[in-house]
């Protein structure tokens, strides 16, 4: 590598191809991101839930569903879906780009499924007692009580698995799909400046990849003041707010 002209080069290639990364390449990687947190969010929660069944077979199979995805490389999902999957089910007709949303969308729900059980489990049972002795049933106990509350130690979490989807997206260039990643091969093709394009790569993701960050550490501490105020204070609890002091 000449690093005289590293510089040069970098200017070079960002100046011929910035369309191509940041229209093209970015654009499918912020829309893998946010497709895998959106359902990741939405199955999460129902996984969550039944993680927390009263039944135990159900307990049992959401548990080797969550395990199985967290024990086993993302990489792997990805080969298991995009190859594997539309030949077990050809009825299914689905494009491969799709196939590889559901698996990053599968193994996001695994993680925030965690996620929200922890957070679920951190509201004081207190909260649920007392709804429940105010005759709440357990899903409007779930919904209008301990959900609201939960909410504040589930965002900061949320926060940093979007951080990290985004990051983990990279992996569909595997398939050239269209991502940033699968952009620096078109480019590294045609210029034959790995190097340089790797460093304009990863450039692109620290200026999406740091704010946020940021953003998701000033939020962890805002959260984190309120409950810390909460704690504090001398609030009413459940059914004083609902029908006045006991």
């Amino acid at each position: 590598m000449n690093f005289e002209l590293f510089i040069p080069n970098i200017v070079k290639i960002w100046t011929n191809y910035w369309r191509l990364f940041l229209i093209d390449g970015l654009s499918v990687t912020i829309k893998f991101t946010f497709i895998a947190v959106l359902f990741g969010v939405l199955l999460g929660t129902v996984v969550a839930m039944l993680k927390m069944s009263r039944f135990k077979l159900v307990r049992f199979l959401i548990g080797v569903y969550v395990e199985v995805i967290r024990g086993t490389p993302i990489l792997l999902q990805l080969y298991v879906f995009y190859f594997a999957l539309p030949q077990i089910f050809t009825f299914v007709k689905l494009s491969q780009t799709t196939w590889v949303a559901i698996a990053l969308s599968m193994n996001s729900s695994a993680y925030v499924s965690e996620v929200i059980r922890s957070g679920i489990q951190a509201v004081d049972k207190g909260q649920t007692e007392a709804a429940r002795s105010l005759g709440l049933s357990s899903g409007q106990t779930m919904i209008k009580v301990v959900l609201p509350q939960a909410v504040r130690n589930i965002l900061p979490a949320l926060g940093n698995e979007f951080i990290m989807m985004l990051k983990e997206t990279s992996l569909a260039s595997t398939f050239y799909l269209g991502d940033l990643m699968t952009q620096y091969r078109i480019v590294n093709a045609a210029t034959y400046l790995g190097f340089e394009t790797l460093v304009i790569i990863g450039i692109i993701y620290l200026c999406i990849t740091f704010p946020l960050s940021k953003l998701v550490g000033l939020l962890e501490k805002k959260m984190s003041g309120e409950k810390s105020y909460k704690k504090h204070s001398k609030k009413p609890d459940f059914r004083e707010r609902k029908f006045g002091k006991v």
